[in-house]
């Protein structure tokens, strides 16, 4: 005992401003990179004539480029840590839709989005999590949660972006998003995020550090590297069934908004609808976390794709006469389902191999499910060129869920 009291826990943890701006950053992230794109499917049609398949290419360019970055990101943020490397995939995102609000060539095109997909790497899912991770320990599946409802609420952006198309056209609401991503990520990540408690004085959860102990508490950094990791049979495990997700989930997002607009409804029906999937998929990433802290994160993502294959027989159901109602019903299904993945995820990632290494072990399963988010809608703009319809999609996306459901379900909880 020396004794000096320890100081005192500040009344509003600084952890709390960093879940409300980690999500704003996944708000922009992922409503300008990937529930927007749907959005621009017909219009780029319409003024480049380039085919539904070649346009979904760039929304494979996108999640591949951000999986395969990634990995790199999170091993920059283990060593660096995540307040250089936001402000940077802010910029490099930035332009990439400057980029493409210029372009008439489709290789230009597919450019710009290799930018929009790095940057998006830079400031999204890797470094929001290993931040929100470091900074909570009790509640840390509520935490993530709150985090990830930022993906979902991104859709919210949808009807703002289909206006300024409607109105202004594809390459203003092109250059509104990159100011947009701009004038917020660049000076919140800057001046807002610390990666870890230690750099407040603060421990996980907001206790203060005591006089005299020089940084945080052994067990919020302890893990296996992700070289032990990927040596697991755990490890594979999630990335099967995060694949096999994340490849219906995206093409339950993109595939609806033409397939609605091909069987009759005006594309603000399915904007809306896509907005519906958004405010569930906000909601659903809050239950979710949620539920991590009680029940196994496994059986948490297994319970999200049952809902996902339930929202494909509703959509399936969807006719030219069928009501709003029908398909608000699959939009907020689909939505709440598609919400367990990166709660999930991340609470996998944690538990089973620690935080010493969270960032490169998060990055590449976040590349496995990248992946699978980035060939999904290629699949299905490829299978609507050669068919002419979307309904052999929707089948092949019920039977990844299949393969998903099950795979998960196998992963144990490490021993302690």
């Amino acid at each position: 005992m020396n004794g000096v009291a320890p100081a005192p826990k500040p009344r509003f943890f600084y952890g709390n401003w960093l879940v409300l701006v980690t999500f704003i950053f996944l708000f922009l992230a992922i409503g300008c990179g990937s529930f927007a794109f749907s959005l621009f499917v017909t219009p780029l049609q319409e003024a480049l004539g380039w085919g539904r398949g070649q346009i979904m290419a760039g929304f494979t360019i996108f999640f591949v480029t951000m999986g395969l970055v990634s990995p790199l990101v999170g091993r920059f943020v283990d060593r660096y840590g995540a307040r250089p490397v936001i402000p940077l995939g802010a910029v490099v995102m930035g332009l990439g839709f400057v980029v493409v609000s210029r372009m008439s060539d489709l290789y230009l095109f597919y450019l710009s989005y290799v930018l929009i997909g790095g940057g998006a790497a830079g400031f999204g899912q890797v470094p929001c999590s290993a931040v929100i991770s470091h900074w909570f320990k009790k509640r840390r599946g509520t935490a993530i949660g709150l985090m990830a409802a930022g993906v979902g609420a991104g859709g919210v952006l949808a009807p703002l972006i289909s206006t300024i198309i409607a109105d202004y056209g594809w390459r203003a609401a092109y250059m509104t998003m990159a100011i947009l991503v701009w004038a917020v990520v660049i000076p919140l990540g800057a001046f807002v995020v610390r990666t870890r408690p230690a750099e407040k004085g603060l421990y996980p959860d907001g206790e203060p550090i005591p006089p005299g102990d020089p940084g945080l508490p052994p067990e919020t950094v302890h893990g296996v590297s992700l070289s032990d990791a990927a040596r697991s049979r755990t490890f594979w495990l999630i990335v099967v069934s995060f694949f096999a997700g994340a490849f219906s989930t995206m093409g339950l997002v993109q595939a609806p908004v033409p397939h609605l607009q091909d069987i009759g409804f005006p594309i603000q029906t399915a904007a809306s609808a896509l907005s519906a999937v958004g405010i569930g998929s906000a909601l659903g990433k809050i239950a979710f976390g949620w539920l991590c802290e009680r029940m196994q994160p496994n059986k948490a993502w297994a319970l999200g794709q049952a809902m996902m294959m339930g929202s494909i027989v509703i959509l399936l159901a969807v006719g030219p006469g069928s009501s709003m109602a029908l398909i608000w019903a699959y939009a907020l299904l689909a939505g709440f389902g598609m919400g367990a993945w990166l709660p999930t995820l991340s609470i996998l990632a944690s538990r089973t191999f620690g935080l010493a290494f969270y960032g490169a072990i998060f990055g590449a399963l976040n590349l496995a499910q990248s992946t699978g988010t980035a060939t999904g809608p290629f699949f299905a703009g490829l299978m609507y060129d050669a068919t002419g319809t979307y309904y052999w999609t929707f089948i092949t996306f019920g039977i990844m869920f299949l393969i998903g459901i099950p795979t998960i379900l196998l992963v144990r909880p490490p021993r302690t």
